[in-house]
């Protein structure tokens, strides 16, 4: 009776993608500890967003694909009237206008997004599969371009670059021209100039000091410093756990978020990262080798967009600790402490399981 409840939990779950996210969640709650200084408080609320996010991965991965599919639409709608709702009556925090008090709860509507855009570019091209043209290319092109411009007047670009990469992640997948994507860089490339002067002013500043954060040791390159810091003086070896000074020391800033990478390579050095790196890839390989074997237009669109934005958000965030890329806010994937963007890549790998599991009954 127990085996046969086993059987029926575990029907739809891939054993081998589960196993690897669980190892970043558990990687997760045990760097929580040290990252926080030991605050009990602060683990306890990482291991709920642990919980409701594995709960939210084995309910869509239980959902049949029609399901998804009929849901693109209504997500997509909701998301953009969110969206709106925040532009006209958002709550100002730090300087951004990112957040929408429903009255039980205040959310993020962008994170929504990050889901919402591949989902419905995917649906639109499954529908005109059989007569893709260049116009549908430009369609596609401008339901991720509505939301993307929405955001980035939040301002989030962090958010607005993650959900540009997942609709950009869908058009290459659907066979948008070589051609046209040469020119789109060299266009962007061009319009560099204009691009810069429409910038915020932080974010500016956040790409200079990518090219010297010396300039402004204690100000705007800060945070830049005290990651390369703390990467480097991990070593191959590591200090050992609860040992990062710059961690405990209170040097590093945003231990417990956005750079958290750096408290893991203080403390398990080189070797260390290689092992959380290993995860990673492990866990990419996995996504596409259901998106080669994804039976539909649809899911192989949706399982490469997701494999693919998750490749993003590690790449980003670990350039940015590194002092690679520009600080702009990008949590390390199901690591970093924070319940929305943890329930939003579960929400993902859901969508993946389904994809595999319930790709024969598609078939038929």
């Amino acid at each position: 009776m127990i085996n046969q409840l086993q059987r029926r939990f575990m029907a739809h779950l891939d054993p081998m993608l589960l196993g690897a996210l669980g190892a970043l969640m558990l990687i997760s709650l045990i760097l929580m500890y040290s990252a926080s200084g030991g605050s009990m408080e602060r683990v306890l609320g990482q291991l709920v967003n642990v919980m409701v996010a594995f709960a939210a991965l084995w309910l869509v991965a239980n959902m049949p694909l029609h399901y998804l599919i009929r849901s693109a639409v209504p997500i997509y709608i909701v998301g953009m009237m969110l969206l709106l709702g925040v532009a006209f009556f958002g709550e100002i925090q730090n300087g951004a206008r990112r957040w929408l008090n429903l009255g039980v709860a205040t959310i993020q509507p962008s994170e929504l997004m990050k889901i919402a855009v591949p989902l419905m570019m995917a649906w639109y091209f499954e529908r005109h599969e059989a007569t893709l043209a260049l116009k549908n290319y430009v369609v596609a092109a401008l339901i991720l371009a509505v939301p993307f411009a929405l955001i980035l007047r939040q301002p989030d670009l962090g958010t607005a670059l993650l959900i540009c990469a997942s609709g950009f992640y869908v058009l290459f997948l659907a066979g948008l021209s070589w051609r046209v994507i040469l020119g789109l860089f060299i266009s962007a490339a061009a319009s560099a100039p204009f691009l810069w002067h429409a910038l915020h002013g932080y974010q500016r500043q956040r790409i200079l000091m990518l090219l010297d954060p010396t300039e402004d040791p204690l100000g705007k390159g800060y945070h830049t410093i005290q990651g390369m810091i703390a990467v480097g003086s991990g070593g191959i070896l590591g200090k050992g756990y609860l040992n990062g000074t710059q961690t405990h020391l209170e040097f590093l800033p945003e231990r417990t978020t956005d750079f958290i990478f750096a408290v893991f390579s203080e403390e398990f050095g080189l070797l260390g990262n290689l092992v959380l790196l290993s995860v990673y890839l492990f866990i990419m390989w996995r996504g596409f080798v259901i998106t080669a074997n994804a039976s539909t237009y649809f899911t192989r669109l949706m399982a490469g967009s997701i494999t693919l934005t998750f490749f993003t958000y590690a790449f980003v965030n670990m350039g940015m600790v590194t002092g690679i890329l520009p600080v702009v806010g990008v949590p390390l994937p199901l690591v970093s402490y924070g319940g929305t963007s943890m329930l939003t890549l579960s929400l993902g790998f859901g969508m993946l399981m389904s994809i595999h599991s319930h790709k024969t009954l598609v078939q038929s």
